[in-house]
């Protein structure tokens, strides 16, 4: 019997990336990776698959739910495909990089793969790229983090990146400061993420009074900061905030016209990090830009990094002007076609003699077509 088969179809959450598309994906990531490297963070280059209990070490164990795992035919031990690159560099920082000087910096770019999409996108192949500072718990730390974020965003085009600054552990201490336990503590942390805490009937007036004025500092950098500062917290969490200011500060100093608001009960998609914490955004676009802050490595040393997710990238980006492309005859000289790709060119040989040259260039989506050796643009 015979069977039609469509080899086209791909998987729910998996796509081809088709020209123009690839080509600017590609520009975006390199522009990207050349921010990262202008501020001395060295790209590494991690599997895309390895041994579970490697991804599952340090920061791994927080998305261990969105790994594909399946089984080594060569060593029969379990394997997974990274849902996350971060858990990576960590696991290289704490062992083939253990004896590197510290304050370590690391870039990379990949693709990783997750069970499922989330709310606002049906992606499971997701293309990340982003930087790890390891081995500092200075604040200075954090703040080079956001700056370096900030203008390789603006190197790949997105002019006005915003940046949503929090701290996950802030709840939490809050709470603890309440004497609330870890149920009532995490039905607050859900009521808050629901922006609601009347369903919170089981807290005093008193205890959700000081919740709603946490949701109620949600804003503008330094007006949150102002409404934080201004609440009688327990001394981890004033702490918490303290630094949550500095970190501010620092950035600040260094881009005045940076884009900064404060959501101080923001959780979602941070679970792994216990300082400062921040979600980026731009103006006319759909969803994250990226993720980033503070967290364990699980060897006594902490790391603060970005994770940036290119796909929404590409949609807030502009794109570049192409390189203009000439059509080349047939027995046109290599040496022809090597100077004018030296000079920014990009050429599209003739593999067989044309009647007309025009009219075959034109066909394949050149600008110009070669004649006289000299390229001629097309009417």
């Amino acid at each position: 019997m015979n069977e039609t088969r469509n080899t086209g179809l791909l998987p729910n959450g998996l796509r081809d990336t088709l020209p123009p598309d690839a080509d600017f994906e590609s520009y975006v990531i390199d522009r990207l990776m050349a921010g990262f490297s202008s501020h001395g963070y060295d790209p590494v280059k991690p599997p895309l698959v390895e041994f579970e209990d490697g991804l599952l070490e340090g920061p791994g164990d927080a998305v261990a739910h969105r790994m594909f795992r399946l089984m080594d035919p060569l060593s029969k031990r379990m394997m997974g495909v990274r849902p996350d690159i971060t858990p990576q560099i960590a696991r290289i920082a704490t062992s083939r990089l253990a004896n590197a000087p510290r304050p370590l910096r690391l870039s990379y770019a990949g693709t990783v793969l997750q069970v499922e999409g989330n709310g606002l996108s049906q992606d499971r192949e997701i293309v990340q790229a982003g930087v790890e500072l390891i081995g500092s718990a200075a604040l200075t730390a954090d703040a080079e983090v956001i700056l370096v974020a900030a203008e390789a965003l603006r190197n790949a085009g997105i002019t006005e990146p915003a940046f949503d600054l929090g701290a996950p552990a802030l709840v939490p201490l809050v709470c603890a400061g309440m004497g609330l336990d870890d149920a009532a503590t995490e039905q607050a942390r859900e009521a808050l993420d629901r922006k609601n805490t009347d369903s919170l009937t089981d807290l005093s007036e008193d205890q959700r009074e000081v919740l709603n004025a946490l949701l109620g500092a949600a804003g503008r950098a330094d007006t949150a900061l102002e409404k934080l500062t201004a609440l009688e917290l327990p001394p981890e969490a004033a702490a918490l905030v303290s630094a949550l200011a500095e970190v501010i500060g620092h950035v600040r100093a260094a881009d005045p016209l940076l884009r900064m608001t404060v959501d101080p009960v923001e959780f979602r998609g941070l679970e792994y990090q216990t300082g400062i914490s921040f979600t980026i955004f731009a103006r006319g676009v759909r969803g994250e830009l990226g993720r980033g802050g503070r967290y364990p490595l699980g060897t006594g040393e902490t790391a603060t990094g970005v994770t940036l997710f290119v796909a929404p990238l590409l949609r807030a980006a502009d794109w570049p002007d192409a390189n203009p492309c000439v059509y080349v005859p047939l027995d046109t000289g290599h040496d022809i076609g090597a100077k004018l790709r030296a000079d920014g060119w990009r050429t599209v040989a003739a593999l067989e003699t044309d009647t007309d040259a025009e009219a075959e260039a034109r066909r394949l989506g050149c600008s110009h077509v070669l004649r006289n050796n000299k390229p001629e643009a097309l009417n």
